[in-house]
């Protein structure tokens, strides 16, 4: 019931997804009935494969996420959060607000063991493909151990949405020298060069290595990722409109652009952020999807097949695996001291 959109967008949605995934997928489709109906009627292939879960109440799009908790319980993302926790759903993806379903869903699934601090993710389109960029917004700051975190989580993502071999990993800095950056980078710069993860430790990159490609995933904190998200969301379509413009100003343009329609369509598929639409809220005991709240049915279905690509994977048995290995570096240095004493 979320988003710009809500079912109109949800419901022709699963139809694109229900093509991709195979004739094994069903859905739970958690809101109004009055509001489903009509869009369901319009999509008879999903006839067989979803179950509505009634419910009027939703959370709105501008509830706090304090308030959401309090008076969410029975409403749509609540509900559908609760079916990954008993075990209905292999995952839950909703379009609406990002701040109450981190914290309906941090509430019900609660944190993995040993993993401090959920992340969002981003996946970035570049000149190397797609690039991973944790965290866009779930927590405004990060120490060294959380950094390290995020970094497992991104990697263990990456690995299990676009594979290949073991992913690189860089930590977002002013600089790629070792002495730049504040002292929690420094820090996290320090235990990732010194602990075998299963990922690759590229090192430092500055915030020009993310459209280059440079590495798989890039680590930051969510204040620093969330301005970066932006900022790049907003010269996207700052591009877009002034490329548009340009392209309409003469007939000479307009008959260059009908030359180069081939081209132009590639370049926006490119730089589509609907195209990788789908972030899931890293950490939990449960995989939970964050869609952009603008998708339109091809966006949101991306969505949907992310959440069963990370089902299928065993990305949460690499982060646990690794957590570990982190417990193990952390406690190392204590357990030093003590033996000295």
């Amino acid at each position: 019931m979320g988003g710009d959109h809500g079912p109109s967008v949800v419901i022709p949605a699963l139809s694109i997804a229900a093509r991709r995934m195979g004739p094994s997928v069903r859905f739970l489709v958690h809101g109004d009935e009055a509001k489903i109906a009509p869009e369901l009627a319009r999509c008879p292939a999903l006839k067989s494969i979803v179950e509505v879960r009634h419910t009027e109440k939703a959370v709105a799009m501008d509830e706090k996420p304090a308030q959401a908790m309090r008076r969410g319980k029975g409403s749509s993302v609540w509900n559908a959060v609760e079916c990954v926790k008993s075990g209905e759903a292999v995952a839950a993806v909703s379009a609406g607000n990002t701040g109450a379903l981190m914290a309906i869903s941090m509430l019900i699934l609660r944190l993995a063991a040993e993993v401090n601090r959920p992340a969002l993710t981003a996946s970035w389109p570049t000149a190397g493909g797609i690039t991973t960029v944790l965290d866009v917004g779930a927590n405004v700051s990060a120490d060294a151990e959380q950094l390290v975190e995020f970094a497992i989580m991104g990697a263990a993502f990456h690995h299990a949405l676009h594979g290949g071999g073991r992913p690189t990993v860089g930590l977002l800095n002013v600089g790629s020298e070792e002495q730049k950056g504040h002292e929690e980078v420094r820090e996290a710069h320090a235990l990732l060069r010194a602990t075998d993860f299963e990922f690759d430790y590229h090192g430092f990159v500055e915030g020009d290595d993310i459209a280059k490609g440079t590495v798989n995933v890039v680590v930051t904190d969510g204040f620093t990722g969330n301005i970066l998200l932006k900022t790049a969301e907003g010269v996207v379509r700052f591009i877009a409109s002034e490329l548009r413009g340009a392209l309409k100003s003469s007939p000479l343009n307009m008959m260059g652009a009908l030359l180069a329609t081939g081209g132009l369509k590639s370049l926006r598929i490119k730089l589509d952020p609907g195209a990788v639409n789908g972030a899931p809220l890293l950490g939990l005991n449960g995989i939970v999807i964050k869609s952009h709240g603008s998708a339109d049915a091809a966006s949101y279905a991306a969505a949907v097949v992310v959440a069963a690509e990370l089902a299928r994977s065993d990305f949460a048995a690499e982060i646990d695996r690794s957590i570990k290995r982190l417990s193990a570096a952390l406690a190392q240095p204590a357990a030093t001291m003590e033996s000295g004493n």
